[in-house]
């Protein structure tokens, strides 16, 4: 498909793209083992989500950080497996040059969001542990609900801008060697200048990535200061508890995508991208109810309840 914008400007768009992983052995094994993590990522964020609506205990600024962490992980994990699925089980690796674009605009905006709510329980367990006497005053839910709106909509508005630019430049070829149209892989098909886009790609991974991992760094240097102050051990370890379950977030989600970026190999890259994708979404619930203590206690309280109710409407049917 040829489109002219102007009358030295030609832009060469292939018809649709073709997608999934080529040339690596035994495949099709790695796509049930993705499918099983995608029904254990819905299960256990769909579990998160309905505790903290269930338990008004949980209704605090925090927990409504961890309620939009679930929900941005059930999102890029629904955005992202069931195409996987799709290529496999129906034999479909074709996407059209429209729906690639709008696949790659939900695929980048559910998964922007997963580094920005770390930033936001960062910068919660800042307040928490460095200063506890005005944790009630700085950490509000208004406060935590105007930080969220303000990410999403940097994440939608910043991956709109990203997504717009490829629709200016001609592909030479359509194969995308990936799980879903990657912009990257995208762009190395380019046939005419796209330092432009090449320039916007490294800008906005600084801004949706890197400096999201700095500031959860900073937030933790400075907690780990603030730890060092405190003169009773079991307090320190006490206090450092609350942040277990954070830092496994983030270990969970950085540690990917840095191994990502240094692999060289083409198959090994694209079996941790996908993972990279899929694992933090579905590791994410378990451990925050595993580690985290407030949830333990959520579910304990609920299924109690449960059961006072089971044994009352058996009363009165008897």
């Amino acid at each position: 498909m040829i489109m002219n914008f102007s009358e030295n400007t030609t832009i060469v768009r292939p018809a649709y793209f073709i997608s999934g992983f080529t040339d690596i052995p035994n495949i099709k094994y790695y796509y049930v083992f993705l499918s099983l993590l995608y029904i254990i990522s819905v299960l256990g964020n769909t579990v998160v989500m309905v505790i903290i609506c269930l338990d008004h205990t949980l209704r605090t600024p925090k927990y409504v950080a961890v309620f939009n962490l679930a929900f941005a992980d059930l999102l890029s994990s629904s955005a992202l497996v069931p195409k996987v699925l799709d290529i496999f089980l129906f034999d479909h690796p074709y996407i059209s040059y429209d729906d690639c674009f709008t696949f790659m605009f939900f695929c980048y905006a559910f998964l922007s969001m997963q580094p920005l709510n770390l930033v936001a329980l960062s910068y919660d367990r800042l307040i928490a542990v460095g200063f506890p006497l005005h944790y009630q005053v700085k950490v509000t839910h208004r406060g935590m609900f105007s930080l969220i709106v303000f990410f999403w909509l940097f994440v939608i508005i910043v991956t709109l801008f990203a997504v717009s630019l490829p629709t200016r430049i001609s592909f030479c070829m359509s194969v995308v060697n990936s799980f879903f149209c990657d912009y990257i892989l995208m762009l190395a098909f380019v046939c005419n200048d796209n330092i432009l886009s090449m320039v916007i790609d490294h800008l906005i991974s600084v801004l949706s990535l890197w400096l999201p991992l700095l500031f959860i760094l900073s937030c933790y240097s400075y907690i780990g200061y603030a730890l060092s102050k405190v003169a009773a051990v079991q307090e320190r370890v006490k206090a450092f508890k609350t942040c277990t379950s954070h830092l496994s977030l983030v270990a969970i989600y950085f540690l990917p995508i840095m191994i990502t970026f240094a692999n060289i190999d083409p198959n090994a890259r694209l079996i941790n991208m996908s993972l990279t994708a899929v694992f933090p979404s579905t590791l994410n619930p378990i451990i925050y109810v595993l580690q985290t203590q407030e949830i333990k206690v959520s579910v304990k309280r609920l299924l109690k309840i449960r059961k006072r109710s089971r044994i009352t409407v058996k009363r009165i049917i008897i």
